[in-house]
């Protein structure tokens, strides 16, 4: 019994049907290939003409995203603070917001040399006696990461190897 083109549990298509949808496939495969090639010249144009932007984009994103999350971790002491009983806990977290205080103060300070060094601009970050400095710029020569190395050593007395210099492009 032939039912919708099926005999006996197998499709049957014509030698003409098979032909059109064997060409069907292969002019989409020249379509996708031609849609592939126009929109990678366009997105690379793009690309070149918002660097810059997404650049300064990655500062103050980075720079506000920071500020949030020290301020959540103070907001968080603070309410500890008020809320505790238990004298030791608040002392722990006054001691707490004081230390945040003191390396978000550290950070801007170096931050603020770093660029006075010429850079565009930087961010600092720090965590257990580590840094990380990421810097503005195409590329970095081995002098200005010296620079850098310095005035991190000298203002927080760190070891050069627990400095990490990144530079954004």
């Amino acid at each position: 019994m032939k039912l919708f083109g099926f005999k006996e549990g197998k499709i049957m298509l014509s030698k003409g049907k098979k032909i059109f949808i064997l060409v069907g496939m292969v002019v989409l495969l020249l379509v996708t290939g031609y849609l592939n090639v126009a929109l990678n010249r366009k997105s690379t144009t793009d690309v070149t003409t918002t660097t810059s932007s997404q650049t300064a984009n990655f500062f103050s994103t980075y720079r506000a995203d920071k500020q949030s999350t020290r301020d959540l971790q103070i907001a968080y002491y603070q309410s500890v603070a008020k809320t505790s009983k238990d004298q030791t806990q608040i002392n722990e977290a006054n001691a707490k917001i004081m230390e945040i205080s003191a390396i978000m103060k550290t950070e801007v300070l170096l931050e603020g040399k770093i660029m006075a060094a010429g850079f565009s601009d930087a961010i600092v970050t720090t965590s257990d006696g580590s840094y990380n400095v990421m810097v503005k710029a195409n590329g970095i020569t081995s002098a200005e990461v010296a620079k850098i190395l310095s005035i991190l050593v000298d203002e927080t007395k760190v070891a050069a190897t627990n400095v990490k210099v990144i530079p954004v492009e």
